[in-house]
């Protein structure tokens, strides 16, 4: 075989000169890579054996593993691969990915999550997990890292080009998690691993709960059953308990522009303009309705099981079953300060050019708002395969699968407003207009610097005691896909082809969610004082927000939300309404049917050894969504607002659609000598939208119970759609060109540069509905997110080098680095929903943009990390820095409005010692950098949240039998 020459080749490769103009390109980029060759003379064969027999453990074995696994890939591809189970040089699977080329993730509770490939937000990815799509409680097709212990994954690989015979759904690339199968394994194996860890800004919580352990068993076996055959076991247990501190200044998710004429009344909100009147030359500015101070305690504890059983009876019959299982509770406990209404009075106003503001003075409602979240997330997948193979020619195999997730989430919130008088009946100073508080925002630090009245004390709980809310709350979301493949593979004895293959996929997932939520709402007085009185408590954190620069309030008037929630209701929970039915209820159904071609070949073109693969996937999706329709009241209050509230009364729609795809794909790898590849590949691909996307809901974006609106027609423009079953899949066209360069075993130099040509993207449009508004059947405008005709396109390219210092003196020798950068840009452009560009698709009328549209998202112009490993004998050290610029970053669940990721990068740091070859020890520490989270909405330099959760230890041991 080829790859069997090229093993041999490359161990018995003598230095050769250089030559042609790439060439020169290539050695210039790399001289340490050169020099890590002998100079001046040809490696002999008998220090070629040496170097086969010399075992390579710790990082650098690692990296050797995944470059030997690149190489192999037949598309363009980036591996990071470990012989050994828990060898992954990473805290989790998401860290892990971040350290691959042109991977990045969006950082959640401290740790990695959604992934980005070479720019490309997660729903432009796809991710599998042994080679099957797996289920997640977001509502999106990312996969959620954190269910799969890092300890019991083996490979990781991102597939940057397409391969007729890969699940389709991968227009960045796909993510493939594996896990090791026994038999190839081969070797019998115990293993117990355990960690401690700590969270620094746990010091800071008064609860004193900042200790965390996890610990992960793991066994893998192979028995000769004799005429049965070979069986191979492996099994893995996890279980984990931890908390996530975090602190958080943050704004509304809705913003809107106000006119930058007015002198804004102390007893109104701002008047807010479309984008016709700033096309008409109208100045505005952008502003949330609300702002909030957000303190977290949090507790997560997680069990998981994985088993996998492979058997082969005999040299023709391979059978393999695994099943995987985790479960999830978690807790939050959430003090808020909300400044719940900051469009009032809204005057001295500091703006920049595109509408950001800086400075200005206003007055607003003052909350201490409190939460009690419990979040149970279970996760169920596994599959059954076959392989059947009756000569050498002939290979069949089916593969049958299922993955369901199921979340359900539940929240007991509280809110005690500032009143005109405290718990004694005295006024309350500071209070004007029965309940609002003067304020000045300020934005030049870290954070914003919001100064309330001094006369208002925030600190003082006497003055919360005005319209009292107590909330029920409940999210239920199942995720749920079968699918069965069956594939065939012929292998000609001769021929340009070596392997023909064909195959049938159908997939099933079924996507449905409802939220459940029951207000009470009081202003009797007696009622809030006594239970102001009865749930007051400490403020439950010290230094709260000091490492932010600007930050002016530390802490505030706090209760017991969980003690108000009974003081209100006289039970610790009212549980579900006996109705569920909701208008943002999502209930989806997606089939898909895919069939594929593909012929595998080896050949010489233009003199050079070449080989790869040239196929056709066809693909159909079918999607069915059904969503509720609520009659709607409307309230007159005596201010001349008005108040928007459903019914209760439902009627049922239907929304089906389908689309037919033809995605062709091919990829070549030259030979250009036995240590240089150049790769090229070239396909179509195709993304769906993600499965909440496609719900049929329509959702009252109401903040409150007593929101209120200016008019009718105002409160009207609050309903939104929660999906479009009608949204087609983005379609693309791709270009890749790779040169890989292995200079030795420890040693790669890649470049590959790509092209992506957009067909569709995202805007919004305007459809109108009819919906039953007091009674009578109203016209409503509902904006929602549609797949345009539009075409856009990404460039970007790609670096990536890792190098062993092998040849440097003594403990010099161990050290290593590894260093990898992405670029990309684009001419994608997402609208912002309320305040871009949107259509009337019937009418044609365009309504022009207020604020600039976002790239792609998920798109950061600048992603690199570097990695910096030195192997000390039994001592094992590793450091990893990772950066990725701005993003576009979407909300999970109902569509929103644009939001930016700031900038950012963190640094890791990992130790291991290794007693002998049973015990090893290790100190890794991960945000060492105390790097925040900062974003903006809805344009970059419009704060919208800052959030930071410090530095995080994990202290661990490991024996393996």
């Amino acid at each position: 075989m080829l790859h069997d020459r090229r093993r041999a080749s490359l161990r018995s490769l003598r230095r050769t000169a250089l030559h042609g103009a790439l060439l020169h390109v290539l050695c210039a980029a790399a001289m340490p890579l050169a020099y890590a060759q002998d100079t001046d003379a040809p490696a002999t064969p008998a220090q070629a054996t040496t170097l086969d027999q010399v075992q390579v453990t710790g990082t650098r074995g690692t990296i050797q593993t995944s470059i030997d696994r690149k190489r192999e890939e037949t598309v363009v591809s980036d591996v990071l691969s470990a012989d050994d189970i828990g060898d992954l040089p990473a805290l989790s699977i998401g860290e892990a990915i971040e350290t691959i080329t042109g991977a990045s993730t969006h950082r959640e509770k401290g740790g990695a999550s959604e992934i980005s490939i070479r720019g490309l937000g997660p729903f432009l990815g796809s991710s599998t997990f042994n080679g099957r799509e797996a289920t997640n409680g977001s509502g999106d097709r990312s996969v959620n890292f954190n269910q799969f212990p890092s300890e019991l994954i083996n490979t990781v690989a991102i597939y940057k080009t397409q391969r007729a015979d890969f699940v389709e759904g991968g227009v960045a690339g796909t993510v493939n998690m594996e896990t090791v199968k026994p038999l190839e394994y081969g070797k019998r194996t115990i293993q117990l691993d355990g960690r401690g860890t700590w969270q620094e800004y746990d010091d800071r919580l008064k609860d004193g709960d900042g200790m965390g352990w996890r610990g992960t068993a793991s066994y893998i076996d192979q028995f000769d059953m004799g005429a049965a055959g070979t069986l191979g076991v492996s099994l893995g247990l996890q279980a984990l308990e931890g908390s996530n501190p975090e602190e958080m200044l943050s704004s509304s998710s809705t913003w809107v522009a106000c006119d930058g004429r007015e002198v804004v009344g102390a007893t109104r909100n701002c008047t807010q303009v479309n984008g016709q009147q700033v096309a008409d030359g109208v100045p505005y500015y952008l502003v949330p309705s609300s702002r909030i101070y957000r303190q977290f305690i949090e507790h997560d504890q997680r069990d998981s099981q994985f088993g996998a059983l492979q058997w082969r009876p005999n040299g023709a019959w391979e059978v393999n079953l695994d099943y995987q299982h985790s479960k999830r509770d978690y807790t939050e406990d959430r003090s808020d300060l909300s400044l719940s209404s900051m469009m009032r009075n809204l005057n001295n106003r500091v703006v920049t050019d595109d509408g950001a503001l800086l400075h200005h003075t206003g007055s607003t409602t003052v909350d201490s708002t409190g939460n009690f979240l419990e979040r149970m997330e279970e996760y169920t997948g596994g599959g059954f395969n076959v392989i059947f193979r009756p000569n050498p020619a002939w290979t069949l195999s089916t593969d049958l699968s299922y993955s369901n997730t199921q979340r359900d989430q539940i929240e007991r919130s509280t809110r005690l407003r500032a009143g005109r008088t405290d718990v004694n009946g005295n006024p309350v100073p500071g209070i004007k207009n029965t309940r609002y508080v003067d304020y000045t925002y300020d934005y030049h630090g870290d954070v914003p610097s919001i100064y309330l009245d001094p006369a208002f004390d925030v600190n003082n709980a006497d003055n919360f005691t005005d319209s009292a809310l107590i909330r029920r709350r409940q999210q239920s979301r199942e995720h749920t896909i079968r699918a069965q493949r069956f594939d065939v593979t012929f292998a000609p004895e001769a021929g340009f082809f070596t392997a023909l293959k064909g195959g049938l996929r159908r997939s099933e997932a079924t996507y449905a969610d409802f939220d459940d939520t029951r207000d009470i709402t009081t202003t009797d007085v007696a009622a809030i004082r006594a239970a102001n009185r009865a749930c007051r408590q400490a403020f439950p954190q010290d230094d709260f927000l000091d490492n932010a620069s600007g930050n002016t309030i530390d802490q505030w008037a706090s209760f017991d939300s969980r003690c108000l929630f009974k003081a209100f209701t006289g039970v610790d929970d009212t549980g579900l309404s006996a109705d569920l039915r909701d208008p943002a209820n999502n209930d989806v159904t997606e089939k898909t049917y895919a069939a594929y071609f593909m012929g595998e070949f080896s050949s010489e073109w233009f003199g050079l050894p070449v080989t790869g693969n040239l196929g056709l996937r066809w693909v159909r999706t079918d999607v069915r969504s059904v969503g509720l329709r609520s009659g709607l009241d409307v309230t007159q209050n005596p201010d001349g607002t008005v108040t928007l509230r459903p019914t209760g009364e439902f009627t049922s729609q239907t929304l089906s659609s389908s689309n037919d795809q033809w995605l062709p794909s091919l990829n070549a790898a030259f030979e250009l000598r036995p240590d240089l590849l150049l790769r090229v590949g070239a396909y179509r691909a195709m993304s769906r939208p993600d499965l909440a996307a496609e719900g049929y809901g329509r959702s009252f974006n109401l903040d409150d119970v007593d929101t209120e609106f200016g008019s009718v027609a105002d409160a009207l423009g609050s309903i939104t759609a929660t999906g479009n079953p009608r949204a087609k899949p983005l379609m693309s066209w791709n270009a890749d060109v790779s040169l890989e360069w292995y200079a030795n075993a420890d040693s790669i130099l890649s470049t590959a540069v790509y092209y992506k040509q957009f067909n569709g993207g995202s805007m919004p449009v305007v459809v109108d509905e009819t919906f039953e508004i007091d009674g009578e059947s109203v016209s409503v405008p509902v904006e929602q997110l549609a797949t345009s005709n539009q075409k856009s396109d990404l460039f970007g390219f790609e670096l990536t080098g890792s190098h062993t210092f092998s040849y440097l003196p003594g403990i010099f020798s161990g050290l290593g680095v590894k260093a990898s950068y992405n670029y990309a840009d684009s001419n994608f452009r997402t609208e912002d929903l309320r305040l871009g560009e949107s259509t009337d698709p019937v009418t044609g009328v365009v309504t022009p943009r207020i604020v600039e549209p976002a790239n792609i998202f998920g798109l950061s112009r600048h992603v690199a990390s570097a990695q910096v490993y030195w192997g000390l004998g039994k001592l094992d050290l590793q450091a990893i820095y990772k950066y990725r610029s701005d993003y576009y970053q979407q909300f999970v669940g109902d569509p929103s409005q644009n939001r930016y990721v700031r900038d950012n990068g963190s640094l890791d740091f990992r130790a291991t010692y290794k007693v002998n070859k049973h015990l090893s020890f290790s100190l890794s520490a991960s945000n060492l950098t105390d790097e925040p989270r900062v974003s903006d909405m809805p344009i970059l330099g419009s704060f919208r949240e800052y959030t930071t959760y410090g530095r995080r230890y994990y202290l661990g041991v490991r024996y393996r039998f």
